[in-house]
This record gives structure tokens, sequence and C-alpha cells, in this order.
């Protein structure tokens, strides 16, 4: 059997035990699993989503939330609409920015730099509110420890300052004002460029243009120390970064990166980054966003491609970041983001989808359902949209291979090794054979072949160096590769 190895385009396709197309399909530990479509769980927002949170009160109840460039917007259980929750007057978020969302306790936190830090108590009713009359206007938020720090900020006093860092009291997050009897202070970082993207936890992780730098809580009188820790590369797209834990993963000016603390690892070096960056159009860097589903164990970044209509997303580039290995998928959505669910009643079902069935996003024991479930989840239309739709058409194709060194052959038939998922009402697999008798050659695939009930797919293909396709349809679950019958006809 030829294994469908791990996703593989930045190397040549002759000889490869990789994959030189993986689409619409996620990384396994033995070829690819199938992925699903998104599917609407909310009715419109005003305008494009370009962010989304949930939180969750004490009690466990929880809340998701959306937001769009001038409003804040609380999911309806009940009806399956965005109720606007922003503060009177709306907001005016720059069309190159976005606003992020962190949780403090009970309190959800939003700030998008050209407003005011908001406030509002996770799952309650009423609306945002000013966070605190002394804290900056801020790109980038996170929760370090037991205070909210910011990053790029904005002052009346100060104005811009896009190299720096600022944080609340500690245990006080409407508290400000800079004191000898506060904790609250801030912190410019000179030499390295723009903030970029803010990591919070037990430390906090500052991407900036120039480098990577790391603040950790030392306490009165300095607060919080700051180290460079990563000196020799930076990230310029803010909606690259995104973290599992203290693993945060960004995108730098030549691939894809991990940083773990202490040092940057390269994740798509002679893999992806190659036929990323070529794929890649740099002008829409903006509407980059990435997010993390963390029950499949990958990172996701939806970016604008080279074909793209107007620099709106239309691919997802997806990493296994527990067997480091890549695919894509042909999926367009203006953000990807994890979520938590809010849960319905039978009741709630019916008034926000329906009384019928079809209409629902997922089925009725998907976790789209209960309150409290992680979901991965995404915006498109101006809707709330999730992972839960039908199963995407995969394409795998190998890698370059002779059927015997220096010979020409015929390809015959081709076995493939795919599975059906067990609730499948149906499913099926074709496959493509791409023959060329020198490497100079250029090569396209011949016609598609079903599998037919013999267990193989009929193709008669000629040349030295062949390639297969599979194209997977229906509820398939899993490809893990293909078995080739052929014939050697000569060296000539």
């Amino acid at each position: 059997m030829i294994k469908l190895g791990e996703f593989l385009p930045d190397q040549s396709a002759f000889g490869s035990s990789g994959a030189t197309v993986a689409n619409n399909v996620i990384p396994s530990a033995n070829g690819y699993e199938s992925m699903q479509n998104i599917s609407p769980i909310s009715g419109e927002a005003d305008g494009v989503i370009v962010s989304l949170s949930a939180a969750a009160d004490d009690d466990g109840n929880v809340a998701l939330y959306a937001a769009d460039r001038t409003k804040i917007y609380r999911y309806n259980t009940t009806t399956g609409a965005l109720d606007n929750v922003s503060k009177s007057g709306n907001y005016n978020t720059s069309s190159n920015d976005r606003p992020r969302f962190v949780q403090y306790g009970e309190t959800l936190i939003s700030s998008n730099f050209a407003n005011p830090i908001q406030k509002i108590t996770a799952a309650a009713g009423g609306l945002f509110s000013d966070l605190s009359a002394d804290a900056p206007k801020a790109k980038y938020i996170a929760v370090v420890r037991d205070f909210v720090m910011t990053g790029f900020t904005n002052t009346s006093t100060d104005g811009n300052k896009p190299y720096r860092v600022q944080w609340s009291d500690i245990n006080d997050a409407t508290n400000w004002a800079i004191s000898s009897s506060s904790q609250a202070d801030y912190q410019d970082i000179q030499d390295m460029g723009d903030v970029t993207g803010l990591v919070g936890g037990e430390y906090a992780t500052i991407l900036m243009e120039k480098g990577i730098v790391r603040g950790s809580y030392i306490g009165a009188p300095l607060i919080f120390q700051f180290d460079k820790v990563e000196t020799v590369r930076g990230c310029k797209v803010a909606g690259s970064v995104c973290n599992v834990g203290h693993s945060v993963f960004y995108l730098a000016d030549d691939g894809f990166y991990m940083f773990d603390g202490e040092k940057s690892n390269p994740i798509g070096a002679e893999k992806v980054n190659r036929f990323f960056l070529e794929d890649w159009n740099g002008s829409y860097a903006g509407n980059m966003s990435a997010s993390a589903d963390p029950l499949r164990q990958i990172i996701v970044w939806s970016y604008a491609s080279t074909a793209a209509t107007d620099g709106l997303p239309d691919k997802l580039i997806i990493y296994n970041y527990a067997l480091n290995r890549w695919s894509t998928a042909s999926v367009a959505v203006d953000i990807v983001s994890p979520i938590y669910t809010a849960g319905y009643t039978l009741e709630q079902l019916d008034a926000a989808f329906g009384s019928s069935l079809d209409l629902l996003p997922a089925s009725l024991d998907g976790p789209v359902y209960r309150g409290g479930e992680f979901l991965f989840a995404a915006s498109k239309d101006k809707k709330i949209q999730s992972f839960t739709g039908s199963i995407l058409n995969g394409t795998v194709e190998t890698g370059e291979f002779e059927v015997r060194t220096g010979y020409h052959s015929t390809v015959n038939n081709i076995i493939p090794y795919v599975t059906l998922r067990a609730d499948a009402v149906s499913g099926g697999v074709s496959a493509q054979v791409a023959s060329r008798n020198r490497q100079i050659d250029t090569f396209s695939y011949g016609s598609a072949s079903s599998l037919n009930s013999s267990n193989f797919c009929p193709v008669r293909s000629n040349g030295r160096y062949h390639r297969v396709r599979l194209n997977m349809t229906g509820d398939w679950k899993k490809v893990q590769g293909v078995d080739v019958d052929a014939g050697v006809m000569g060296r000539r």
C-alpha cells in the first residue's frame, strides 16, 4: 500500500513519502480524516462578525457574544437572534482592527482600540459599559495572573503607544490609576517594533514585529519583569496569533512558528511555508484569523488566497500540533474562533430553529445544544457558524512514483483504502491518475473512476512517473492510502 503521508507541498513530488494535496481533510496519525462544513447557529448581525467569545458566570451559565465593527451582540437562545448589548451609541472599530474579548472572574471585557474598554457581567442581562475612566484604549488584551493587561495602547495623556503594555491593579480590573499604592503600571518596549499580539496566563507573551517578550510577575516595585526571549524573528500579522496554553502559534516573515515560552520552533519549514506564502495574499493580512480546536488538536488559520474575491478569506490551513502534520480546506469564513455553547431546552430549539429537525445545524445529540460544551466556530454571512455541517468532499494526492525504476508502466487499477462513518447514509470514492514520461513534462489527471463492486477503480494510464488522486464524497470518515495495479512496459 502507498500510504498517504503528511502533507508536504514544499518538497519535490517525486519520491515523496508525503501527500502533495490534502484538501478538506484533517491530519491523523495514519492518513486523513473527514472535515465538516460550517452551518449557521444564529440570526444575522447588522455587520460582518469579526469577533466571537463565550463567557460563564460562577453558576456555570454560559452566554455567547459576537461583535461586528459597530456593535456587540449576545446570542439569544430563545429566538436564535443576536441581540445588541452595546452601550448607548455603539462603537466605531476601525477597519484595520477588531474587538477582542477576555473574561476576568465573572466580567467579560472587550477592547477595540477606538473606544473605551468595555465590560459586562457574564451571562447576565443589561448592556456593556465603560470598564474604567483610567483604562487605556488598546488593540490587544489578556488576563495575566491576577491582572488585565493591554498592548498597543492609546491614552489622552500619551496618545498612541504601539510599543506599550499597560496593566490594571492586581485583583481589580477597574483600577488603572498609576500610583505608588497601586500595582497598575505600564512598560514601553522601544526597540522591538509594534505589539502585534498578547497572550496571557501565568506570564505574558508579548508578540512584537521584531521579536517576542515575556512578562513575568515579580511584585512591587517593578511589578513585572520583561525579558526579550526571541530576537531573531517577530510577528507582523496580528490575526495569525493563537495559543494552546503557553504554546503560542504565529506567522513570521518566513513561515509558521510555535513559541514555547523560551524559543520559537519552526513548524512549517520545508513542509508548507513556501506553499502558503505563495498562496496567501499578503495585501489582506488584516483579514487573517487563527484559532485552536483542542478537541481535534489542531490550529486553523483562515486567510485570503491569491484567488480570493476582494481579499475576503477563502481558505483554511490546518496544523495538527500533536502530530506535527498539515492539511488545507476550501472553506470561506470571516473569522475562526473557539466558543462554548449556551445550551437549549426543547422549547428554545423550536423557537430558534423551527419545528423541522431538518433545519437544525447539527444532530440533536451534538455539542451545539449542550450548554458549556466546547465548539469550534466561525462567522460567515453575518452569522455565527459551527463546523457541524455536511461532510466536505475531500481530495488527497500521493507523491509521484515509478512502478519499476527506469521503466515505463501502465496503471490499470487503483484500490483505495477509505472508510465511511458508522452512521453513513451515503459515501463514495473515485480515483484519478496522472502520468508523464519525463520529469520536465507537464502532467494532468485523467477522468475520475469510481470504486466498483470488485473494490477497485478501473483506470488506464501510461508513463514512467505516476501520481494518484483520491476524491472522497458523502459520509466518508478516513482515508489511509492506495494500492496500485500496474504492468511494466519497457524502457522506451
